[in-house]
This record gives structure tokens, sequence and C-alpha cells, in this order.
């Protein structure tokens, strides 16, 4: 599984430890995220996990990555973003590269799971992993907020579109009710309804 914006890490080693047969590459750009994560993660021995230092995004640059400064002058790691900034912060620029450039990079032969949580850079992440998407299908679990999605220049209309021109269905979490359209900021999960074709073509 990917878990995009792994931040300090916390779901990452909770997705390793529930698939110690699998693998979890993580995605942190932040510097000061992986300063944290990192030591976390050797010292629970999680041999099954990646600690990458890439942002992920629809093509391959280097793109300013804005952590916010909290009234305590402490940095709100959790909540930095790429997009538009907004308020004091501490800038670093950082490389992003595309999902399918790294699955075609590690010869990834299965992905079953992504999680993004990137303060609103969601559906850039996704579109530069559209083949991928494609071709293994994986659940996605997604923050989506309308507010935040604008400093990418992007809506939940256009998240929910895209996903649905490939036959994600949408669920909210954690009632899991299906959903068609943006029900308000949250956690949503996405799962893939395979076509007919798709189908034929793997009983082939």
């Amino acid at each position: 599984m990917i878990d995009v914006g792994a931040h300090a890490g916390q779901f990452s080693k909770l997705f390793a430890r529930m698939a110690p047969a699998g693998h979890v590459y993580a995605f942190e750009p932040s510097a000061y995220a992986r300063s944290v994560m990192a030591p976390a993660v050797a010292f629970n021995g999680l041999r099954n996990l990646t600690l990458v230092p890439l942002g992920l995004g629809e093509r391959a640059a280097s793109l300013v990555l804005h952590t916010p400064l909290k009234r305590s002058h402490s940095l709100g790691f959790g909540i930095a973003h790429l997009g538009a900034g907004v308020g004091p912060s501490v800038d670093q620029t950082i490389d992003v590269t595309t999902l399918d450039a790294f699955a075609q990079g590690r010869a990834l032969g299965r992905l079953d799971f992504i999680k993004a949580d990137i303060e609103g850079w969601e559906l850039r992440a996704l579109k530069g992993g559209e083949a991928t998407l494609r071709q293994f299908l994986p659940a996605l679990y997604l923050e989506v907020d309308e507010a935040l999605m604008r400093r990418a220049g992007d809506t939940p209309e256009d998240l929910f579109g895209w996903l649905g021109a490939m036959s994600y269905r949408a669920f909210t979490t954690p009632g899991m009710q299906p959903i068609t359209a943006y029900d308000g900021a949250g956690d949503y999960l996405f799962v893939a309804e395979p076509d007919e074709l798709s189908i034929l073509a793997e009983l082939r």
C-alpha cells in the first residue's frame, strides 16, 4: 500500500503491522516530519515500511512546501501543504514525482490500497498515477476538503467526477454509506468497480 502524506507515520506504522507480509511505501516530503517518523520506524523494527522523501503530483517538479507556524511558534507539520501559502510558514523546496513513475521504477506487482491526506493536493497526486490506478484498481482512502482543494485550483466535484469516470464508488467514513457526490469535508473511501471488459480480460 501507499501512504501519501505520511506525516509522523501514525497510519504507516499501523498499516505495516496490519500487513506484515505486505509492504508500505510512505511518501513524506517534509524534512521535519521525516525527522520525527524515521526514528520511530527504526525503533519499532518495521522492515516492511519504506519512507520515501518525495511528494506526489500530476508531474515531476520542484515545488514549495509550506509548513504553517502555530501561535505557539511550533511547526504545524501535519498541515504542511503545496499550492498557495496562507499565513506565516516555514517553506521548503521539495521534489515531486508521479505515482506512475514510482510504480514503474519499483516494478510493483500489485497495489491494494492508497491513503492520501495532503491538504488539498489529493487529485493532483491521483492524476499522476492514472495508469497505475487503472492497472491495479486500489481502494482509496482520501481526505476531501473543498477549502483545501481550492488552494490547488481543484474542487471536490473534480475529484468525484474524475474517479467516477474510472468506475470508483464513494462511501462516507466511518458510516460506509454509498454516496454519489461530495458531502462535506471529511475522509472518504473510494472502491473501484471493474467494468465487464476488465472482468472478461482477467478471466482470459
